[in-house]
């Protein structure tokens, strides 16, 4: 595989990022996920971690190096991510639980297939026009006709992972992958605040390192003092036989290799708790800076 990857997350004017997003790959196989914690409940930066956490501990285990059936893992991933999120509330005795959404991409071979749950967006651009993106589990992207139903309450979500009932998702059928293709995981900081026309012309005509910060950088002037955290990963699918050498390719990775920009595991609450938020953004900024050195070496 081969694949050109940015990813950013920025603070915007809340009092914490709760945001989380991150990717892990194997010689064959190579998992994306971005996570963004609910306001209005307790420690939403605990449960958008926690679910990254999970998921990317499950792929560590079951991607040797591909998954064998990718729809069973996601559906999977998903589940297991919102019962570590309940037992982590249950082992503190939380009134009320942290609640998360997500949405997460696996590419394997030629194809990608992803899930989500709340508002967490997939966009995949082609031949610089929107192919498909998800559809959000809210009120507005999913009316009912529910008399006096105020439309202040179109954005609020019909589902997240944290929340004691259930959580509902959606899982897309395997795409085929062409040359050239772009796919942005997001959080709404970002997508709420941007035109989508304007927003899938910037990611379709840049290069994913320089579309990813000008994209979030846009959405955080126009979100102003108030406004959410804004949250993206970025990527451009390359063929093996594309004769160009930007970006990661997993074809000098050994077989039994396993990278990742995700604290892989499912810890203790004391850990989690614990959280350095400097060094998951010094982290973040390394891994950007490495990616940006070796795309320039190689061009």
């Amino acid at each position: 595989m081969k694949f050109s990857v940015f990813q950013v997350s920025r603070k915007g004017g809340r009092l914490k990022n709760e945001d989380r997003m991150g990717y892990c790959y194997t010689r064959e196989s190579g998992l994306f996920v971005l996570a963004d914690g609910m306001g209005g409940h307790p420690e939403g930066e605990v449960a958008a971690q926690l679910a990254l956490q999970t998921i990317a501990a499950l792929y560590q285990r079951e991607a040797r190096p591909v998954l064998k059936d990718v729809k069973a893992f996601l559906t999977n991933a998903i589940m297991q991510a919102h019962q570590q999120i309940m037992r982590y509330a249950g082992n503190k005795g939380m009134l009320d639980t942290p609640r998360t959404t997500v949405v997460a991409a696996v590419l394997q071979g030629t194809t990608a297939q992803w899930v989500h749950c709340g508002d967490s967006r997939l966009y995949v651009v082609r031949h610089g026009e929107m192919l498909t993106r998800t559809r959000d589990h809210s009120h507005a992207e999913r009316p009912r006709a529910v008399p006096g139903f105020e439309s202040a309450n179109r954005n609020l979500l019909l589902t997240c992972l944290g929340s004691p009932s259930t959580p509902l998702f959606d899982m897309s059928d395997p795409l085929t992958l062409q040359q050239g293709d772009r796919i942005m995981l997001c959080s709404d900081g970002l997508w709420s605040v941007m035109d989508e026309m304007q927003l899938i012309n910037i990611l379709a005509t840049r290069p994913v390192a320089d579309a990813a910060p000008e994209l979030v950088e846009m959405a955080l002037r126009r979100g102003g003092a108030h406004g959410d955290n804004v949250t993206m990963i970025a990527l451009e699918w390359e063929t093996p036989d594309d004769g160009n050498d930007r970006g990661i390719s997993t074809d000098s990775i050994n077989e039994g290799v396993f990278a990742s920009t995700i604290q892989a595991g499912m810890p203790a609450d004391s850990e989690v708790a614990d959280m350095d938020e400097d060094a998951i953004e010094r982290s973040i900024a390394e891994i950007n800076e490495a990616i940006r050195r070796s795309a320039a070496k190689k061009g």
